[in-house]
């Protein structure tokens, strides 16, 4: 057996050549399409006054949590500007941003898909295993070589990274719901879809909502990463303090970085609460509203019910 060996390394690299060679069109078009999303939020985070963009911060903070995580916010930001770290800091948060809307739009329908399907989830759970664990490093091969060096193999690699806590969580999620309010639902006659739509979507919101915290979490943890690609932000900041060894360089940026991730993280954790305040809310007004719409057995049944299962126990 001395000698033998499998090529995976030479048949990735001729899978990645084919795809290159073959579809440059798309590649292009993607990387048209990601630089044109993500320069265009940067603009709008950079265009106005720097006061308006904390002030919304402040109020988003203050409407989902608290006054006093609004007044932490304003702190936050307004030191991340005192250490001149201001504009890496909204590039890197428009990365984050972007990224994570691709891998929640893409996470929850396939976690749904997979919470349903038992043969899907075999078959989703190795790809994300391997997603999850290949170092991040990895990624930013193929895609710098289809991408070339900017933002759009950086965006790549944090969405490939980020993605496989949305899609377990989302599975999890729906799998979690009480198998006895789904029962209810179905002995009321309520389809697939308003059983999806009117009880298992709100009551696993969330565990839902914990999987997008945490594709947040890796998507920033991706930044020193990504910068390497030549993605502009607080992750370009940290590599050229690494290649400089410029000490106080490096700590401003990764101080920045820690509090901007720190802002998100309990941004999204208050989301989840409140959305899971605002369904109770929906179907209670929709119980008020259902003798003036005329709402359909079926599905009142499911909204009542899914309005006690909300309901905190005493």
């Amino acid at each position: 057996m001395e000698g033998f060996r499998i090529p995976v390394g030479e048949w990735s690299e001729a899978a990645v050549d084919w795809m290159r060679d073959n579809l440059s069109w798309l590649l292009s078009a993607i990387s048209t399409a990601l630089s044109w999303v993500v320069e265009s939020l940067v603009d709008v985070l950079l265009g106005g006054p720097i006061v308006v963009v904390i002030i919304v911060a402040a109020l988003l903070g203050w409407l989902v949590r608290s006054w006093q995580f609004a007044l932490g916010t304003v702190a936050s930001f307004a030191f991340v500007f005192a250490m001149g770290q201001w504009v890496p800091a909204m590039q890197t948060l428009a990365l984050v941003l972007v990224a994570t809307l691709i891998a929640v739009v893409i996470a929850v329908p396939v976690g749904i898909w997979a919470a349903r399907n038992d043969r899907v989830s075999a078959a989703v759970k190795p790809v994300l295993d391997l997603m999850q664990t290949m170092p991040g490093l990895v990624y930013l091969i193929p895609a710098i070589v289809f991408f070339s060096i900017g933002v759009v193999p950086g965006l790549v690699a944090t969405v490939i990274f980020a993605l496989p806590p949305g899609v377990r969580l989302t599975e999890l999620g729906i799998r979690g719901v009480d198998a006895e309010t789904v029962e209810a639902g179905h002995a009321f006659g309520a389809t697939p879809g308003q059983i999806l739509r009117g009880i298992q979507l709100p009551l696993a919101m969330p565990t839902i909502m914990t999987g997008v915290n945490q594709v947040i979490m890796l998507a920033l943890s991706m930044a020193v990463i990504a910068g390497m690609a030549g993605a502009d932000g607080l992750g370009k900041e940290v590599v050229q303090a690494m290649s400089t060894v410029n000490i106080a360089r490096g700590a401003e940026a990764g101080l920045s970085v820690v509090l901007v991730a720190v802002y998100l993280d309990r941004l999204t954790a208050a989301l989840g609460d409140l959305r899971g305040q605002t369904s109770s809310l929906r179907t209670g007004i929709a119980r008020r509203r259902r003798p003036q719409t005329s709402m359909p057995a079926p599905v009142a049944a499911v909204d009542e019910e899914v309005e006690r299962r909300l309901q905190p126990t005493p």
